[in-house]
């Protein structure tokens, strides 16, 4: 049984299509940093390529999940940064192989002029909470 609750369309609220508009739970907050498309070794992965970049990225986010004893199904709410709206459905489809459509977090999507370095196009950062 999770320790999450998901309400996609609360009362007069028009239901989300791509994340929950709520999401409850009890436990450990885990906070991770705006994530980017770096290896281990700090080496951009996929210049020019969203799709690369988000896989990228969402590795990244597993990788601090679990340093901190979380998974993808603590996750309570994603934020993107991109650099153009277009590359969203990178993101989802990288998003999608890590979180199945029945436990979507609350999300925003920000399109930002830049991020930290131009060969950027996207940055994750995630909120999640682990059962205590």
């Amino acid at each position: 049984m999770t320790h999450l609750t998901r309400i996609p369309g609360p009362d007069g609220v028009a239901p989300a299509a791509q994340y929950a508009h709520v999401v409850t739970g009890a436990g450990r907050l885990v906070a991770v940093s705006g994530q980017l498309a770096l290896d281990e070794d700090g080496t951009l992965v996929g210049e020019g390529d969203a799709g690369a970049q988000a896989r990228q990225v969402f590795e990244n986010l597993r990788r601090c999940l679990a340093a901190a004893g979380a998974t993808f199904d603590d996750v309570v709410k994603l934020t993107y940064f991109v650099t153009d709206m277009a590359h969203l459905p990178a993101v989802r489809a990288a998003r999608a192989a890590h979180l199945p459509d029945d436990r979507l977090p609350a999300s925003s999507a920000v399109q930002v002029a830049a991020l930290v370095r131009p060969e950027f196009l996207l940055e994750v950062e995630a909120l999640a909470v682990v059962a205590a």
